[in-house]
């Protein structure tokens, strides 16, 4: 492990995105197959993939009882040394005695790791501080620097899996030319530990043979933009031999997307966005899939969304989203009752269906789903070739308060983890509220300035947000300095959830121009959907553009940075609005 840790010193200290690439292909390259799964998810601060619900549950104040605890030392003085530098791992490092080390293996401190994670009960607590003091008694001061910052989710080597799949790609040709095809069977199987694995054991080929599994994720597909509806359909469905194709066109709801991994025996699992697994959160959901879906085993792709139980309408996303909760379930259930949009089937009976062409899918998706269902609905489609019908009919979603539409290419097969052509949404015109941006913006919260006047009370007072660099890049360039169009709850909520993501120094995703830099830097996690009058080109944001009037419109809590607007996306926003 002492090398491992020599590998993680070298990663924090390298800005160099192509150097982390390469250091990272040079640990995988040593690492053997055994330990490399492992290793990656050390790498990211994690013991298992985020759609395993394993958290370690050691605060701060319980890693300075341990950090005490292990070099035999007052709390008062582990403390003190926190206030000073700010990060518990450095003070582990600080106050640890070199002559200790047990020289332990990536696969012993892992495991030993993995069963501190998995106390449970009474007195866990204490067990939990126990043995993690034990395992620092055991490290050296580097290794204890990094081991100590992983339960507390600080980490931040400054890279995520996306520059993980560049590295796999390095490692076996010496270059990123590997790089989408790796990506490809990631997306199938949302596993980085288990890809890495299998190219460390079978090379590229073992991608090859990468199934869809019911325990595990599939990235989800997304959408694309165009201007207007003739231009989706003669994009989406162009003229062929047989005549024009068609879209289907489908209701966009303002909820939360989930897949829902549904199996024999009560077997279940719902999965967001962002890969968290949430089934505990859904019982309502749960308890419907074996009356409601008629089949043995399936995966389904759709939304969920709150309703009144009084009025029977739909409640907004801030409503909806008080249903992801760990606790009070029960409770919320009955408050909040969810309806699930079924729009897509990836999986049916051990029938792989990601390459099955729409119209397929949905012809089966309408087999499995009774038109009597209640809580698992088969999503309202119509298919068309003509504009004005297509126009209508997101006119009407918009009067029944929803967001618009989603058209599809209703002959493409299912493009995991791609934003491409074959799903588009369709929010509003070109043109058709003036001055107003054609869509919002996702974007991720970099950093935060202090509050003057009424919002020192606050403690912040403007916020940077920043989009991707590119699809697939873990960079970040900003966009926009943010002060005004939050109410005071929403100042409040950005700093609460602000202060959890504090770092001393610049994270190396950001590029900020140095007339922008924060008070207060963020480690990027926070998403926020923000709307703008329009886009303007920019000087001083290294996105070389920057949004004009832009107002919060709500937190993101079901989206990773990962899902961020890209560059590409902004500025096919900006020629929108000419």
């Amino acid at each position: 492990f002492t090398e491992l840790a020599f590998f993680f010193q070298k990663l924090e200290s390298t800005p160099s995105r192509n150097a982390m690439t390469e250091i990272l292909a040079d640990l995988f390259g040593k690492a053997d197959a055994g330990e490399i799964d492992k290793i990656c998810y050390l790498s990211l601060g994690r013991l298992v993939p985020p759609y395993e619900p394993i958290e370690f549950n050691l605060a701060e104040k319980m890693m300075i009882r341990v950090i005490a605890k292990a070099v035999d030392v007052p709390e008062k003085i582990v403390v003190k040394e926190f206030k000073k530098v700010g990060d518990l791992g450095e003070v582990a490092e600080k106050v640890k005695s070199p002559s200790q080390n047990l020289k332990l293996t990536v696969l012993q401190v892992y495991q030993r790791l993995y069963e501190i994670a998995m106390e449970q009960g009474k007195k866990s607590v204490e067990r939990k501080i126990s043995k993690m003091a034990e395992l620092l008694n055991d490290l050296d001061a580097l290794s204890a620097k990094y081991v100590v910052r992983i339960p507390l989710g600080k980490l931040r080597l400054g890279f995520s899996d996306m520059t993980i799949l560049d590295a796999l790609s390095w490692m076996v040709t010496g270059d990123k030319s590997k790089r989408e095809e790796i990506e490809r069977a990631f997306n199938v199987r949302a596993d980085i530990g288990q890809i890495a694995q299998i190219v460390k054991k079978e090379g590229l080929e073992g991608l090859k043979r990468i199934k869809i599994s019911l325990r595990v994720p599939i990235m989800p597909a997304l959408c694309q933009r165009l201007p207007t509806v003739e231009e989706m359909i003669e994009k989406m469905a162009p003229r062929g031999p047989r005549g024009k194709g068609r879209v289907a066109v489908e209701p966009k709801y303002d909820g939360t997307r989930l897949q829902i991994h549904s199996g024999q025996e009560g077997f279940a699992r719902i999965f967001t966005r962002n890969l968290e697994n949430v089934t505990s959160m859904f019982p309502d959901i749960v308890k419907s899939l074996s009356r409601e879906v008629k089949t043995k085993e399936a995966i389904l792709d759709g939304e969920a969304i709150g309703f009144d139980p009084k009025t029977g309408k739909f409640l907004p996303f801030q409503e909806t989203i008080k249903r992801k909760r760990k606790y009070e379930i029960d409770e919320k259930v009955k408050e909040i009752p969810l309806k699930f949009f079924c729009f897509d089937l990836l999986y049916k009976d051990g029938q792989d269906l990601l390459a099955t062409q729409l119209n397929k899918r949905r012809e089966i998706l309408g087999k499995i789903l009774s038109p009597s269902n209640k809580t698992i609905i088969l999503s309202p489609q119509i298919v068309t070739d003509d504009p004005s019908e297509l126009r209508k009919y997101h006119d009407e979603q918009i009067k029944k308060g929803l967001e618009g539409v989603v058209v599809k290419k209703w002959e493409a097969p299912y493009g995991p983890g791609r934003r491409g052509y074959t799903w588009v949404k369709f929010k509003q015109e070109k043109g058709k509220k003036g001055g107003g941006l054609a869509d919002t913006l996702d974007c991720v919260v970099m950093g935060y300035y202090k509050g003057k006047g009424k919002r020192a009370g606050f403690g912040i007072g403007g916020f940077l947000v920043g989009i991707r660099e590119k699809e697939g890049s873990d960079q970040f360039v900003t966009i926009s300095k943010i002060g005004t169009g939050l109410t005071d709850e929403q100042w409040r909520e950005l700093k609460i959830k602000s202060e959890k993501l504090k770092m001393k120094n610049q994270p190396k995703e950001y590029q900020v121009d140095k007339n922008l830099v924060p008070d207060v830097w963020c480690s990027p996690s926070i998403v926020v959907e923000i709307e703008a009058d329009n886009i303007t080109k920019s000087p001083v944001h290294t996105a070389k553009y920057a949004l004009r009037f832009p107002r919060l419109v709500r937190f993101r809590d079901d989206k990773s940075p990962k899902e961020a607007t890209t560059l590409a996306e902004a500025k096919k926003l900006y020629r929108l609005q000419k």
